[in-house]
């Protein structure tokens, strides 16, 4: 049984043509820790700040943050009123997040086209966009493939 589609994605067409500098700030600070530091920094929880900078920069809905996140609509706001930090689970997931779009980044060799097409839903995902398929280590080896094909001219 296929889960019901949810629109977890802003229209594109009202998105600044340039992603959130933020995100890519984060994502990039993130890049230059060595995985033990990576590890350290996802159980101490990343700010929930991150998060805000991950959903500017995909236009992501609150819903689809919260699922991303695998957090409830009550705990995300609450964590965002106090700008506290994010559980171990939550901020793993960002980090598989950050991971994809780099990789994004290198193949489109652009932040912008990065963006969009982590944002825009894609067949080879039963229609899901990339982005909303990091939520699982498999989702997200799944995207790393169909990234890898699109670099190299494979099959996906």
């Amino acid at each position: 049984m296929s889960e019901p589609q949810v629109n977890y994605v802003r229209n594109l067409k009202s998105s600044p043509s340039h992603p959130a500098p933020a995100f890519w700030k984060m994502a990039r600070q993130l890049s230059k820790l060595g995985e033990t530091e990576r590890v350290y920094k996802i159980k101490a929880g990343f700010q929930v700040n991150w998060a805000e900078a991950t959903k500017v920069a995909f236009n992501l809905t609150t819903p689809g943050m919260v699922s991303l996140l695998n957090v409830s609509p009550s705990t995300y706001a609450r964590l965002r009123s106090g700008n506290k930090q994010l559980d171990a689970v939550a901020s793993e997931r960002l980090d598989r997040v950050v991971g994809v779009a780099l990789l994004a980044e290198n193949v489109f060799e652009d932040k912008t086209a990065a963006t969009q097409w982590m944002s825009t839903p894609n067949a080879a995902l039963g229609g899901v966009s990339p982005i909303m398929h990091c939520d699982t280590e498999i989702g997200a080896r799944q995207v790393r493939r169909i990234l890898s094909a699109l670099e190299w001219g494979g099959v996906v």
